[in-house]
Order: C-alpha cells, then structure tokens, then sequence
C-alpha cells in the first residue's frame, strides 16, 4: 500500500531529515514539503495527503491549529520537541507523536501503523468484499470514501496476523488500551484485539447504533442491560462508568429513548 504524505515543520533541517526518512521508505511518497504552515494549508487541502508529518510549535500558525483545518481522509503524525503535547495531539486525528530528534526506526514504526491504520480502514469502506486484503495492500494509493460507513454491517479486523471479518451487530462493546482495543462480541468467548487507536473506530461505527461513554470504551446502545443512578452502564460482563465528558450526550440518548429519565 503506498501512503502520500506532506512534511509541515518550521525548521529546515527538521524538514531535510523527513525528507530523508521518506525517500528511504518503500511505498511512501512525498506530495511537497513546508517551512511555513499558512502556506501549507491549500496544499494540504487541494492534494489531500494520506498522511501529514506535522511540526507543533511554528508561527503564525502552529501545528494543532492547522490538524483541526485538514480534509478528513488525511491523518497526522505529530513531529515537535515537546511531549507535553502528546495527549493533546490524539484528539485531532493524530495517529502518533514522534519526539525529537526522531530517528528512523521511530519514523519507520509510525509509517507502519499508519499502513495497518489505512489497511483497515479501507476495508471497512470498501463496497465489494469480494476483494482480498492482499488486493487492497498492492493498490498504488489510498483512496477511502468514510461517507459510506453507516451502510455497512460488516468490519474486517486484523487479528493475529489475519483478517476477521465480523459482524457489526455481533459488537458488544469496544474497550481501548493504549494503541490496541478489544472488540468484545456476542459470538466470541474471548475479545478480538486488533491493532487500532478508538478515535479510528469510533468513526468506523454507526454512531446511531454505538455512543462512546468513556475515554476507553464505546457501547452498543441496544444492548446496554441497565444504567444505575451513579451513571454506571451494565453491558456484557462488564460495568463502566459514564465519565464527565460524555455524561451529557449519553443523557441526552436516555431521555430520547425512555421518557421520565434525568436530564
């Protein structure tokens, strides 16, 4: 699978080192390189790149304003100096954060969960399943269309080494540690882990059939048994905790769905 990518960073050796790095990856081409971010938006925009190795701190403009300005096909691999960033950087599709100086075995695992990130999501966008992994990963670019998510009733996980194809109403709920999840389904004893940040899966499920109430969990909303009144969601085998940020919106659902609930 060749990934595209735009290199963003105010300092020119920074740049020159990407630079670098990307002529030395197989499958990764380089669309253009900037030393500054107002100017590198339109490109952005106009060549929607697969990936943007992406600077924080820069002038005028810096790193997390523009992530928030990029087409939606386009994920960002965060390049900065400062870890104190690296939380923040994950909220704006950001799929990993190399800390300077970044050498180029970080680089290469970064490309390489990106690679595996794309895989599936093409898969999960794809309309004719007939078409094999190994078909998809010899394509010469990514070409995603996510508008057709909601219409799926499948999704394809890489699960030790292999694709699974599983159904979307077998999902119970989705639990994430770290840079890994657990597919928790009706079928299986044991969860499917897979590869994934929950960012990207919680834009693979319909969001009419599944809520994400926690920063590490997304249920499915049909098959919540009950909700206690300290905001906790038995599902499963499990109970989890509505937290603060996603309160409001979870009782939101509750009043839609069962008249008399708290508001």
């Amino acid at each position: 699978m060749t990934l595209s990518c735009i290199i963003v960073d105010d300092e020119p050796l920074a740049v020159k080192l990407l630079e670098s790095f990307v002529s030395k990856t197989p499958d990764l081409t380089l669309l253009a390189s900037f030393t500054d971010s107002v100017e590198a938006i339109n490109a952005v925009k106009e060549q929607k790149p697969n990936l943007l190795f992406l600077d924080i701190q820069m002038p005028d403009l810096n790193g997390m304003e523009l992530a928030h300005m990029i087409p939606s096909e386009t994920r960002v691999i965060f390049t900065t100096a400062f870890k104190e960033y690296a939380f923040e950087s994950y909220e704006v599709k950001a799929l990993d954060f190399l800390l300077k100086p970044i050498r180029y075995n970080k680089f290469i695992a970064a490309v390489d969960k990106a690679r595996e990130w794309f895989t599936v999501y093409c898969l999960q966008f794809t309309d004719d399943y007939s078409e094999s992994p190994e078909g998809l990963a010899n394509k010469s670019s990514v070409n995603c269309k996510p508008s057709t998510v909601n219409n799926n009733t499948t999704l394809f996980l890489k699960v030790d080494g292999e694709y699974r194809q599983i159904a979307i109403s077998d999902i119970i709920y989705v639990s994430g540690m770290k840079d890994y999840v657990m597919f928790y389904l009706e079928s299986e004893r044991r969860p499917l882990v897979t590869y994934l940040r929950m960012k990207a899966v919680e834009e693979m499920l319909p969001p009419q059939q599944f809520m994400r109430v926690h920063r590490s969990y997304i249920v499915c909303l049909e098959k919540i048994r009950k909700v206690d009144r300290n905001d906790c969601i038995y599902i499963g085998d499990e109970i989890i905790h509505v937290t603060e940020a996603f309160l409001s919106a979870f009782q939101q659902y509750l009043s839609s769905k069962f008249p008399g609930s708290r508001s």
